[in-house]
């Protein structure tokens, strides 16, 4: 018996000794460590789901794309998955601490099947309760917030086939550079960087009235063909990343995109509730939502919701190419944002990433990517008014390159992948044939060559044909920013072979000051003009100004033109500006196509007839546009637009009789309103009311010309059926609306809205007269020539047109179709046309 006890402890102590040495190998923690990363940009991406199959462990990514995940069981293989993207497993070495990453290419985004089930969707109460809070917890409640933004920018040529890799410049770049494959990383494609910058700025904005200003600190720029300049650190900063889906309609690319909490958020999206876990410190739902029309523009992805006080705390979402926008594969937006202080939350990093097509096989696509991410944050602190009235200012000590200061007060350090790409970029530039192709790139895109102080051009004015002048031919330059930075000279010659005139202008401008931007000059010039063609609102259209040079003159109305003027103006306040002109000018018709003249006296027939006058006037202009950026571009300020509200403009004109042997005296007064506006669902619109008086006596030159056309092409500045000078008035009013409903009407045919095409609308009124004064003051003849006159409107019966038609056809072609219904006995009267024109758009 006593031999027994002693086998059985022998036995029950083996048998525990081995169970103790077994443990190490059963027992071993396995500890992975890893990032994951879009395979096509190489970004970071945050809030994947990482896990062991068939188990309930698993993570999600961190914002930087990080993640760390353990177990003590013998699994072999991690898998990875994310909306959008294809998952992937890899195997694992059992037991032991090892870094595991991983690459994720994009899939194909399909909309989910929707099955009606009994009862209520179980994200829709959640829903309900977002929308609820969505004013206490929308910065917009705030009173103010102030933060240090880090900016980082970064754009790369993918999608590189082998037809680009064949072209020429792109041999010369490969066989320099052998390390194009380490930017994509382990398993990506591989993309070629070619600008890269960084920022860090003090970012401020106050509510009532809703004002920003960004202070640009420092900056850091390189690129193929970009410099470090003034133009480049104004875009790079916090105030053009503003992602806000509190908003009901978010501006991304000038597109509208409605938000996934929108107000109306059942109309546009399904949603389906995943899961709830804790995202940091916070419990949160995790909600999918996929648009209901593939075509809308509206966004897939993954929304965080906070159980405590229903907010967002992380967004990944996406916009496929099935959206109707042009020229774009995907656009993924990543967002953290924080609780303050005072309750509503705010964007503490966020991350953009722009895909853009090749256009063709034979080229390569685009990758832009932004990164943006805020600290030190203060709220409902606002300064003073004074203090935001300029949005963008960049400090002048703003550019850095010093590594040291970057790397102490970067936010986060620089990958390897993007300390590559400053030493790829740095090569790239340096190719002599890339510096070839980037000069011809400038010359096309600016319009001038730089040589040196000065820039010669513009290219798009050097030759034209018609049959005033024959072969036309003019050269000029203009002073850039290293002859000056307060003098900017311009000046060109041209020369008809046909009436051999030379041509000339000449001007000088000083900028008195940049903070205000105010400034003076004066010009001279003798040119070619042409009566119907002189209107403001195509002031800035070069390419249509250059092709009115060509071809038959005579209906345009062709005169010689000597003028000499003098100005200044500056901004008095932030949107409120003055200008003070003075200008002196000669009017002489070119007299085998242009029969003008005028009486001296309009009451007395019996009173010389003159053919040619003088004028000198004096215009005060004030103009206020309340929201309206401007970014300066070396010697030159650049708008950006108005965002909501509209811009005014009023001109006053006193006609100085005698000064500078002017014949005239008289008063003119006009006074624009513009607005573009932002519908949401309905898409985009944009008025322009346009409305002038003259009481005075004055030849029809002076009157408003109102513009016709009667080209092919459509113009959205002038009347599309209304001849050259068939009507002009000196009391009028002018109400010009256009509308783009981009896919609102079509996306809902299955055929169309494959094609991706826009619906467009537009009407054009205008009410005017000519008082009898101004009318009788043109002859009928002289000297037995019949002289061209004018139409004047009736009072009580206005001109009126309207349009529809179809646009982006091809991504290229639009088409309306206009209806005139208004003075329709008129001769040679159109009472319906076709017009076409080419865009580029989004």
């Amino acid at each position: 018996m006593q031999r027994k006890i002693l086998l059985i402890k022998f036995l029950f102590g083996l048998g525990l000794f081995l169970l103790v040495a077994a443990l190490p190998s059963w027992a071993q923690k396995t500890v992975i460590n890893g990032r994951v990363t879009d395979a096509t940009s190489g970004d970071p991406l945050p809030f994947v789901s990482v896990y062991f199959k068939g188990t309930t462990v698993g993570v999600n990514t961190d914002f930087e794309g990080y993640y760390s995940i353990s177990t003590e069981k013998p699994l072999d293989s991690l898998h990875v998955s994310y909306i959008g993207y294809n998952p992937r497993a890899k195997k694992i070495q059992k037991g032991i601490t090892q870094t595991i990453n991983f690459q994720l290419m994009t899939a194909a985004i399909s909309l989910q099947e929707v099955v009606v089930r009994p009862g209520e969707n179980p994200a829709w109460p959640i829903m309900r309760q977002v929308i609820a809070h969505k004013d206490a917890n929308d910065k917009r409640n705030l009173t103010a917030y102030e933060y240090e933004s880090y900016n980082k920018t970064e754009v790369d040529i993918d999608n590189i086939s082998e037809k680009f890799r064949k072209k020429r410049v792109m041999r010369k770049i490969l066989t320099v550079l052998d390390s194009l494959e380490q930017i994509a990383g382990e398993d990506g494609k591989p993309v070629l960087p070619f600008f890269i910058s960084e920022s860090i700025s003090n970012f401020y904005h106050r509510n009532n009235p809703s004002v920003n200003r960004e202070e640009i600190l420092k900056t850091k720029v390189t690129g193929v063909g970009l410099d470090d300049g003034s133009l480049v650190a104004q875009i790079v900063g916090s105030s053009f990343q503003e992602y806000n889906f509190y908003k009901n309609w978010l501006t991304i690319l000038e597109k509208d995109f409605v938000s996934p909490i929108a107000d109306g958020w059942k109309f546009y999206y399904e949603y389906d509730l995943k899961d709830s876990s804790f995202v940091g410190e916070d419990w949160c739902y995790r909600i999918e939502v996929t648009p209901k029309r593939p075509q809308d523009l509206a966004f897939n992805g993954t929304i965080w919701i906070t159980a405590k006080d229903f907010a967002l705390k992380q967004v990944n979402l996406a916009i496929s190419k099935s959206a109707n926008i042009n020229y774009i594969e995907r656009i993924t937006i990543h967002q953290e944002l924080g609780r303050t202080a005072a309750g509503p939350w705010l964007p503490i990093k966020n991350r953009v990433m722009i895909d853009i097509a090749e256009i063709s096989d034979s080229w390569a696509g685009m990758l832009v990517k932004f990164y943006t991410s805020n600290k030190k944050i203060v709220v409902n602190n606002p300064k003073p008014p004074l203090f935001y009235e300029k949005p963008i200012e960049v400090a002048e000590d703003a550019r850095i390159t010093d590594n040291n200061y970057w790397e102490t007060n970067r936010h986060d350090t620089l990958t390897q992948q993007e300390k590559n790409v400053y030493k790829m970029i740095d090569t790239i530039r340096n190719i002599p044939v890339v510096k070839t192709y980037i000069e011809i790139a400038n010359i096309a895109v600016n319009g001038y060559k730089r040589v040196g102080k000065v820039d010669i051009g513009p290219y798009l004015y050097t030759y034209a044909f018609n049959n005033v002048e024959g072969h036309r031919f003019r050269a000029g330059l203009k002073t850039n920013i290293d002859f000056s930075r307060k003098w900017i000279l311009k000046g060109y010659l041209a020369y008809g072979t046909r009436d051999g005139r030379f041509k000339y202008n000449g001007s000088a401008d000083y900028i008195l000051s940049r903070k205000r931007w105010a400034t003076t000059g004066i010009e001279h010039f003798y040119e070619l003009e042409q009566l119907a063609l002189i209107d403001n609102s195509l002031a800035t259209n070069s390419l249509f100004f250059a092709f009115t040079r060509f071809g038959d003159l005579t209906r345009s109305r062709p005169f010689m033109q000597r003028q000499t003027s003098a100005y200044i103006q500056t901004e008095i306040r932030k949107g409120l500006s003055q200008k003070l002109t003075f200008r002196n000018r000669t009017f002489d018709p070119i007299d085998r196509l242009y029969k003008f003249a005028y009486y001296e006296n309009p009451n007395d027939k019996d009173s010389p007839i003159h053919r040619s006058f003088t004028s000198s006037e004096i215009t005060w202009e004030t103009r206020y546009a309340r929201d309206e950026i401007f970014l300066q571009n070396e010697n030159e300020r650049i708008s950006l637009g108005a965002d909501k509200w509209p811009i005014f403009t009023f001109r006053y004109t006193l006609g100085l009789k005698g000064v500078m042997n002017s014949d005239f005296e008289y008063h003119k007064f006009s006074a624009t309103v513009i607005q573009y506006l932002k519908l949401g669902l309905l898409g985009r619109g944009r008025y322009a009311i346009d409305a002038g008086y003259i009481p005075s006596t004055v030849p029809y030159p002076f009157l408003r010309a109102h513009l016709g056309n009667q080209t092919p092409f459509f113009n959205a500045s002038s009347f599309n059926l209304m001849n050259y000078f068939e009507f002009a008035s000196d009391k009028y009013v002018t109400l010009n609306y256009q509308h783009t409903f981009e896919g609102l009407f079509l996306n809902s045919i299955p055929l169309i809205r494959k094609l991706k095409w826009r619906f467009v609308g537009h009407a054009s009124v205008l009410y005017g007269g000519v008082s009898k004064r101004n009318q009788n003051i043109i002859p009928d003849s002289a000297n037995g020539e019949a002289i061209q006159s004018f139409r004047a409107l009736s009072p009580h019966k206005p001109y009126a047109e309207f349009g529809y038609g179809v646009e982006n056809i091809f991504k290229l072609l639009r088409v309306d179709f206009i209806h005139r219904i208004a003075y329709l006995n008129n001769p040679d009267v159109r009472k319906f046309g076709v017009k076409v024109s080419l865009q580029f758009k989004l």
